[in-house]
């Protein structure tokens, strides 16, 4: 209202003008008088009329309107001395600087720049109106922070050489608090069960963290949807929100919400159909819907519906398909029946396949994972499906894929993709840290996409005081067009069983091997793989005797083994999964006639869920069994299965759970089954981004059993605790608090577990 007072000021000033003292002339000169800072020439630019030109009272009034629109001036006249005209201005100040004080909520440097884009800051010329517009909108930021009681001072103070320095102070006062939420004209639910269906609320232990007692118009408007969702989830098709007022106190303190609300009957479900053009079969789409005649009308269940006719339909190309559910109420009887009227729109396929920020990824590594082709009909499954497979390779931070239309062709769409490479090359030197193998040396060359082909090379060695190993591991995802892969593995490693707190002995094993892996179906894959192993054992003084014997009587052993697992893994990440199962079931085979038969099976079972946006819940098994066969009479005590520590049942030590040896001291032993599970909230660090770094509540259970010894469930080993992962730049790191439930007097226990450049359980 100031400003368009102020113009009205200007243009009565302008039409007010004594423009009668002007006689109509040819400009001879032009003159300036009034300057500061502001150039003659700037004047002269921005003046209509130049030296030669006529002047009358009309050219008069426009050249005054345009000097006042330039912004620089509080006043201009013109006057005549002969065929000389005058220009008489009166300069606006500049700003010397601009100062806040008392702003705690909002970030200064934030202030500064946000006044400075539109137009107040030093060496600007000073405008009223735009201080004003500043002092509004902090208004409205605090009161978006509910400070509804802050107050905003302005001070302009004038200087010499025609300066001002403007000086705001805050009194930014007390955040306003929800002092009541109160619901009118509920019936069927009480008010404690509608105070559930809020983000908003009265103040609480918890508010500190989660504002949940502050207003905002936004949050309102969500959980009044979140308040009708409920209703119509339940029966109430007539539900309807009348009227919302919000008050706030006179010290502009406490908010009071009321809500008047009308539930309207309870209404059931009569009948439904499907009506429209039908591109797939009629009684596919009925299977599809989820409600059915008796049941209590539920809007979610409606909206499901819709969702999945038309994903159905997208799936056949009709990427644009819309469902309509239309009721028709029976208020006699409170019932309604439901149309699905379906118009699927033109079938759309795929003009072509754009790919963009994959600058070392080759485009054909891209393209093989895609399931949606160039030229075919459209499907939504299919492009999530591709999606989830460029995720799952490892080589991206991040995927996103768009379908724009094609100007000019109303059945066409492009599949754009934009990826966002992550680093995945590594020349490694670095020191890790794990409870149960102590300090670790590592030194690797990696490349998991080496020159961009997808294939992988991994040169390491790993230096602790338990292992030393020294691998080499070639990997060929696509050795054939149809995706079967083949890798080769040498290794040696060295395995110093005193130093990890088990019972004693020292192994020294050569290998090498070849693996393949063949895709089953989409899902489902089988890994098959064929191995040489030479394996030496060393006694130390401390090996207890049923160790010691075998280690007599095999001091070399040469084995060869069959190795592989059948896989079912439907899992959105392998490094953030937050969605889908895993199922593995591997094997560990040595061949029959070799210096040591036996075999090893192991079932492994993980299932991931999102409970919310950032929340997700896992809950994962595994079964191991093994056993000799042939002249070897039980499972080689070098392959035994353990338990306890950061990969198993964290809160327990290292390894320590299980059979012990019959030294004189006695340690584990590790036995031939094993049982573990595992229940675990995964959660992000509030106020951060990404999936690199997250918490997680877990309770984990487990237990290994030697040959002799039956598996008895009341033996396991629970633990539960909180945990912290994050993929630090020296490698993947874990930290753990545990605490053991069930304990023993002989069990080992170890409240904190870290480990540091190995991957997460």
């Amino acid at each position: 209202m100031k400003n368009i007072l102020g113009m009205c000021c200007v243009l009565l000033a302008i039409s007010a003008l004594p423009v009668r003292a002007i006689d109509s002339f040819t400009i001879s000169d032009i003159r300036v008088e009034g300057l500061q800072r502001i150039s003659a020439g700037t004047v002269f630019n921005y003046l209509p009329i130049k030296v030669g030109d006529q002047i009358d009272a009309e050219t008069a009034q426009e050249s005054i309107r345009q000097l006042f629109r330039t912004g620089f001036f509080d006043d201009v006249s013109l006057e005549q001395e002969g065929t000389v005209l005058i220009v008489k201005v009166k300069e606006r100040p500049s700003i010397a600087d601009v100062k806040i004080k008392g702003n705690k909520a909002l970030d200064s440097d934030t202030l500064m720049d946000g006044m400075k884009q539109i137009g107040l800051a030093q060496g600007r010329v000073f405008n009223q109106s735009i201080l004003d517009r500043v002092v509004q909108e902090l208004k409205t930021q605090y009161f978006a922070q509910g400070k509804y009681a802050a107050d905003i001072v302005t001070r302009v103070t004038p200087l010499d050489r025609n300066r001002v320095s403007i000086n705001v102070d805050i009194n930014e006062g007390k955040t306003a608090k929800i002092k009541q939420i109160n619901v009118v004209g509920n019936q069927a639910f009480n008010d404690k069960e509608l105070d559930k269906r809020f983000k908003l609320g009265t103040p609480n232990v918890f508010s500190f963290f989660t504002h949940k007692d502050r207003y905002s118009k936004q949050k309102l408007a969500a959980d009044l949807e979140s308040l009708q969702s409920f209703y119509q989830d339940r029966g109430y098709l007539d539900f309807n929100i009348d009227s919302t007022q919000v008050t706030i106190s006179p010290d502009k303190r406490d908010i009071y919400i009321t809500i008047n609300i009308g539930e309207g009957e309870k209404y059931t479900i009569s009948d439904f159909s499907i009506k429209g053009r039908l591109e797939v079969p009629e009684s596919e789409l009925i299977s599809l819907v989820t409600v059915q005649p008796g049941d209590v009308y539920a809007r979610k269940e409606i909206s499901a519906s819709r969702k999945a006719i038309a994903d159905r339909l997208a799936d056949e190309g009709y990427a644009f398909a819309s469902v309509r559910a239309v009721p028709d109420i029976d208020k006699d009887n409170l019932s309604a029946s439901f149309t699905f009227f379906v118009d699927p729109g033109r079938r759309i396929y795929i003009r072509r396949i754009d790919i963009s920020g994959n600058t070392t990824t080759q485009d054909e590594v891209i393209r093989r994972e895609l399931r949606q082709l160039e030229g075919a009909w459209y499907s939504a499954s299919k492009i999530q499906r591709s999606r989830v497979r460029l995720q799952r390779l490892g080589f991206f931070d991040d995927v996103k894929i768009d379908t724009p239309q094609v100007p000019g062709s109303p059945d066409q769409v492009d599949l754009k993709i934009e990826v966002k490479e992550r680093a995945t090359g590594s020349v490694l030197f670095g020191v890790g840290f794990s409870d149960a193998d102590g300090l670790l040396l590592q030194a690797s060359v990696s490349q998991k996409n080496l020159f961009g082909t997808g294939r992988e090379l991994n040169l390491s060695f790993d230096n602790s005081s338990v292992t030393q190993v020294l691998n080499l591991q070639y990997l060929n995802p696509y050795h054939t067009i149809d995706g079967i892969s083949r890798g080769f593995t040498i290794f040696r490693r060295e395995v110093d069983a005193d130093e990890a707190d088990t019972a004693e002995y020292i192994t020294d094993t050569t290998g090498a091997g070849v693996n393949y892996r063949f895709p089953l179906s989409e899902f489902n894959s089988l890994n098959a793989g064929l191995s040489y192993e030479r394996i030496e054992l060393e006694e130390t003084s401390e090996t207890p005797p049923e160790i010691a014997s075998f280690i007599e009587e095999n001091p070399s052993s040469d084995i060869g083994k069959i190795t592989g697992n059948v896989a079912r893994d439907t899992r959105d990440s392998i490094l953030y999964p937050t969605v889908g199962t895993l199922q593995r079931l591997s094997w560990e085979l040595s061949l029959p006639g070799g210096d040591l038969e036996y075999y090893k099976v192991n079932y492994r079972a993980a299932w991931y869920r999102p409970l919310t946006k950032s929340i997700v819940f896992k809950a994962s098994g595994e079964l191991g069994y093994g056993d000799g066969f042939g002249d070897t009479e039980e499972l080689p005590f070098f392959k035994n299965f353990f338990a306890g520590g950061a990969g198993t049942v964290r809160g327990y030590e290292a390894r320590s759970l299980g059979p012990r040896d019959s030294g004189d001291t006695p340690e584990p032993l590790g036995g031939s089954r094993r049982v573990l599970f595992n229940a675990e909230l995964l959660f992000p660090i509030p106020g951060t981004e990404g999936k690199d770094k997250r918490f997680s509540l877990f309770v984990d259970g487990g237990q290994v059993f030697g040959p002799d010894q039956s598996v008895d469930l009341s033996d396991l080993r629970i633990s539960a605790g909180l945990a912290f992962n994050w993929f630090s730049p020296l490698g993947p790191l874990s930290v753990s608090y545990g605490v053991a439930i069930n304990d023993e007097e002989e069990d080992e226990t170890e409240a904190v577990q870290v480990t540091l450049g190995r991957f997460f359980r």
